[in-house]
């Protein structure tokens, strides 16, 4: 079927309107965006998600997600984890285990002009967000003995911006084969009428599709393929913006595999009924994550016998995933997942071609999200991480979940790493490090690595106000 007929069929012929006005060049830009999309599925997802206001339904029987405790609760599980580390261990050094980066935002709330990752957060040095990750990964490789691949997800605005910033930077002495980059898909963004809006005459407006997306961009990308051929079982996903990750966490690794889990969740305790964190919750029989904005007030203050929160556990959005799993939810080439609705003021053309900046929202962008594969998981796993050891996320300039935060928290991970290995550390009056210290994740990714430090360069003390980067 021609496509302007497909277009009638599907009710979308308004977006030929300007056809014969368009050079070559757009004619195959425009063409190229419609032939992506499924216009069947389209069809169904407007009818379900645009047209009608979908309601999110909390199932009666909704509990409390099960979760492994951050420290082991008898010698039974102390002996678990030994066990799972080890496993770790020991997938990382068979080449078992890739890197999985979600990269595709921009650094506007930050008030930065560039890709997020090429950020500087550093505290004494301004190493950027993805300096920091692709030394740890080229870490982890000598540490195990096997170079890591790092799959790194852009988006259509910044993936030009992303690889050139690596090729700059050499790619911080990543091995740039070791570095593969593919490109978040896209869906087209819906007026409320169910017509697609069009941004201008020879585009349609298009809008990233969601984080859920990065399952399908791996397959269509080649990624999966080339993560099978050289025998990757296991993906560590995180996000850019949060420095402070292990970029494979041994213990997370080996629990996943001896689980035979699916997909597998790092869980922090909540700091309040109302963080605004997704929760791990179980209803029949799967975990699922319900949005903070979406759990009923009753459900988020509801406490337990001894105080604390029944649902505890929020989601820093950090995962392993089975690359087999991967492939199931993405076979066919679609995505196995649900959809979201989000409502937006979508810039658009008007029927006479005018730009329309609208004061209201005036259409949806449809979204999925990469934790609704866990209820679709036979099995799950998660296990509670160290906040202060795992999670300072870069979205404010200041204030909460902040580059001022996440500064201080990177400062107090590596002071705390080196007061283990026996250096002394000045510190206030109120416990905070009194300097600014940088440990290069390219020689210290864990305590282990600190000691050796220590031992090879005879560090005594960190003098107080001294800013120490240490390499």
């Amino acid at each position: 079927m021609e496509l302007k007929d497909r277009l009638a069929a599907a009710g979308q012929e308004h977006l030929l309107a300007w056809w014969n006005e368009l050079n070559e060049t757009e004619q195959a830009e425009l063409t190229a965006q419609l032939e992506e999309i499924d216009f069947a599925e389209l069809e169904k997802l407007i009818r379900e998600y645009v047209l009608v206001k979908p309601k999110t339904a909390i199932p009666d029987d909704l509990g409390p997600a099960p979760y492994f405790p951050l420290i082991p609760k008898d010698d039974a599980q102390e002996e678990l984890y030994e066990k799972a580390r080890s496993w770790g261990e020991e997938l990382l050094k068979a080449g078992k285990v890739s890197c999985l980066t979600v990269a595709g935002g921009q650094g506007t709330r930050l008030g930065f002009d560039g890709p997020k990752g090429t950020y500087p957060i550093g505290p004494v040095t301004g190493r950027t967000l993805f300096q920091y990750f692709a030394e740890g990964i080229m870490r982890a490789g000598k540490k195990y003995g096997r170079p890591i691949t790092w799959y790194v997800m852009t988006s259509l605005l910044n993936r030009e911006a992303t690889e050139k910033f690596f090729k700059e930077n050499n790619f911080f002495g990543l091995d740039p084969l070791q570095v593969f980059f593919f490109t978040q898909g896209t869906m087209p963004a819906v007026g409320y009428d169910g017509k697609l809006l069009m941004a201008s005459k020879s585009s349609l407006s298009l809008s990233p599709n969601g984080h859920g997306g990065t399952l399908l961009a791996l397959r269509k990308s080649g990624a999966l393929d080339r993560m099978k051929a050289e025998g990757v079982e296991h993906i560590s996903y995180f996000q850019v913006d949060n420095p402070l990750i292990p970029v494979v966490n041994p213990l997370f690794i080996g629990l996943h595999a001896l689980e035979n889990s699916q997909m597998s969740a790092i869980m922090l305790a909540k700091t309040g009924p109302f963080e605004k964190l997704g929760n791990f919750c179980v209803t029949n029989g799967h975990i699922e994550i319900i949005e903070y904005s979406d759990l009923p007030k009753e459900l988020a203050e509801s406490r337990n016998e001894d105080g604390s929160l029944r649902f505890i556990a929020g989601s820093p959005a950090i995962h392993v995933i089975s690359r087999a799993f991967v492939e199931e939810l993405t076979a066919g080439g679609s995505l196995k997942l649900p959809w979201h609705r989000a409502d937006k003021k979508i810039p658009f053309i008007d029927a006479q071609g005018n730009a329309v900046s609208p004061a209201e929202p005036n259409g949806v962008k449809l979204e999925s999200f990469i934790f609704d594969a866990m209820p679709l998981a036979e099995r799950t796993m998660i296990l509670e991480g160290d906040r202060n050891a795992m999670f300072a996320p870069t979205k404010n300039p200041t204030g909460v979940d902040s580059v001022e935060s996440c500064r201080a928290m990177l400062v107090e991970r590596d002071a705390k790493y080196l007061e283990a290995a026996g250096v002394k550390i000045p510190r206030k009056a109120d416990g905070t490090v009194d300097a600014l210290i940088e440990l290069a994740p390219v020689n210290v990714i864990d305590l282990a690595d600190a000691k050796a430090y220590v031992e090879k360069t005879g560090l005594k003390a960190i003098t107080a106000g001294a800013k120490v980067h240490l390499e």
